[in-house]
């Protein structure tokens, strides 16, 4: 069951924008279904008297893109930077990324044409587009590459980042994950650690065939006699780090382990840091990629809810 989101406390702004194709429309309807009030291609120059209007009764999702009729990127700037300006209002952009071949594949299965290049390929208004949107790329406060995802798994994620926005952790929501350095860095994270260095259970026949997840492999990569002082001094800095990232109105921060192969040590030091941070009263999702792919999405999507 979805949890709506706590309205006490400032008011709240999520701005939802990247790419066309990237699923900004999943991405508003599952904040709706959270209990945000959604609108989705507002035009810019409404956003003064939106917000000018009666006070919020709920957080405000609002979805903009290259299509909206008077979008600009400057426009959009000096929009961003006059709300952050306003008192009592919380500010977070949202910018949903993914790579332009997925983008270009994506329209050629929708058959739909780019809206900045109507008359031209996919491919040419992918391009354009992503310079467009560079200056705004980098302002964001939550960077999420949907390359990899469904529209199923976009709407999971969405409910691990927003889903009760006032529980434990003041709001901040810290996502945890795993990776294979082989498929590259996941993006949008924040830290990564490389953990390649401990003893990895590819190697031991009787443990290759299961991932981090399970007690007997875990139990094999703690053994390590590096692991206990590699974890706690990991543990302390996320503990240090997480309050400072909170005073500086920070609402999401991304963790991730990677190691060889992304099935074993990687998940085994993502697992326990989730557990860890949980038990210090931080709101906590985890997610492992490559689990992900082997099992078809279903690995890897808990939220842990610290008690404190």
């Amino acid at each position: 069951m979805i949890e709506a989101v706590d309205t006490s406390g400032p008011d709240r702004l999520v701005l939802v924008t990247g790419p066309s194709g990237a699923g900004r429309s999943t991405a508003i309807n599952a904040l709706e279904d959270l209990g945000f009030e959604a609108i989705d291609n507002l035009p810019l120059t409404l956003l003064p008297r939106l917000l000018d209007g009666p006070p919020l009764s709920r957080p405000l999702a609002l979805g903009l893109d290259t299509r909206n009729r008077d979008f600009s990127t400057a426009g959009l700037i000096e929009a961003i930077e006059e709300l952050a300006r306003r008192p009592g209002l919380t500010v977070e952009i949202l910018f949903l990324d993914a790579r332009p071949d997925v983008l270009v594949r994506r329209y050629s299965e929708t058959r739909r044409r780019h809206p900045l290049a109507p008359a031209e390929t996919p491919e040419q208004g992918v391009a354009k587009e992503f310079d467009l949107l560079v200056p705004i790329r980098a302002r964001a406060d939550i960077l999420l590459d949907t390359s990899e995802m469904t529209p199923h798994d976009l709407r999971g994620e969405m409910t691990r980042l927003f889903a009760g926005s006032a529980e434990a952790g003041g709001g901040l929501a810290v996502s945890i994950q795993s990776f294979s350095f082989k498929r590259g860095l996941p993006r949008g994270v924040d830290m990564v650690f490389d953990v390649r260095f401990l003893d990895n259970p590819y190697w031991q026949e009787e443990l290759r065939a299961f991932d981090g997840t399970d007690p007997r492999v875990a139990s094999y990569v703690a053994a390590d006699s590096r692991f206990d002082d590699f974890f706690t001094r990991v543990c302390d800095l996320a503990l240090m780090l997480l309050p400072a990232y909170l005073d500086e109105g920070k609402a999401h921060l991304a963790i991730a382990f990677g190691c060889t192969g992304g099935q074993h040590r990687s998940v085994v030091v993502a697992e326990k840091l989730s557990v860890a941070l949980a038990e210090k009263g931080w709101r906590v999702s985890t997610r492992h990629r490559e689990l992900e792919r082997r099992k078809g999405g279903a690995a890897g999507t808990e939220t842990r809810t610290g008690s404190a």
